[in-house]
């Protein structure tokens, strides 16, 4: 099976610094991994390099394409981006913001199309923000504008779908309605890889990718003992991973 993405001796530096020191992995498709480590482990780095907004030493695939071969309007088609905090002028609307998801799709100064209209009301409605369209996205709070930028994520209809913090700001029964959302990508064959700090959020992925200090230390699923093992000790001992009503939590060792 051909790989999502994959990292072939990837190496990333900012400045003089070497933030990841030669990285190998490979993300099966149709499915949902989650990046996990320490504040400066190279979690952000790693998934702007695998999504080509960095320049890097070594190489990234999708689906054995070199990323550095596509346009960028073609790997804007295929991967589709949630960043940390990005800048969105706050006059702008609701539906206009999520728009921007569709630029890929479009003619340069082509009017939007049925096909986009529809697309950004099923991207709004699947996070609960139809009802707020018109409204100017600067009126809205942290939370509501976070599933904004989340419904121009999906309205990319992108096979690939990577994430960088995206529970910031949302209260837990908006988490739980994006892990519902992530669950359904998955079930029709998208591929989704996230960064989260939430450990137990986290242990809900299908896979985990476990990093210190710009290195991945262990891959695999989410319910394999050895990356429990992993996570415990990057996080010092000072979590463990238990099983709780059919799932796998993290608790503060002392408990």
């Amino acid at each position: 099976m051909t790989a999502a993405l994959q990292a072939d001796a990837l190496k990333v530096r900012l400045g003089h610094r070497l933030v990841l020191q030669g990285i190998d992995l490979s993300l099966a498709p149709g499915r949902w991994t989650c990046l996990l480590g320490p504040n400066g482990a190279g979690k952000s780095t790693l998934l702007k390099a695998l999504a080509g907004l960095l320049p890097v030493e070594g190489q990234v695939n999708w689906q054995g394409q070199p990323l550095a071969a596509m346009s960028p309007r073609e790997r804007s088609r295929q991967l589709a981006w949630l960043g940390q905090g990005e800048p969105v002028p706050g006059d702008l609307r609701v539906s206009d913001v999520v728009m921007l998801g569709r630029l890929p799709h479009q003619g340069w100064l082509a009017a939007p199309s049925d096909q986009d209209l529809l697309q950004v009301q099923q991207a709004l409605e699947a996070v609960q923000a139809w009802d707020w369209r018109d409204r100017p996205i600067g009126e809205l709070s942290g939370g509501e504008r976070q599933r904004v930028l989340l419904a121009r994520l999906l309205a990319v209809a992108a096979p690939v779908l990577l994430m960088d913090e995206p529970l910031a700001h949302l209260d837990p029964p908006h988490q739980v309605d994006w892990l519902a959302l992530v669950r359904r990508l998955v079930a029709q064959g998208r591929t989704v890889v996230s960064v989260l700090h939430e450990v137990g959020m986290a242990l809900q992925a299908d896979e985990v990718v476990v990093m210190q200090s710009g290195r991945v230390l262990h891959h695999g699923p989410c319910t394999d003992p050895a990356a429990h093992r992993a996570i415990e000790a990057v996080f010092e001992q000072r979590i463990a991973i238990r099983p709780l009503d059919g799932q796998w939590v993290a608790l503060p060792r002392s408990a």
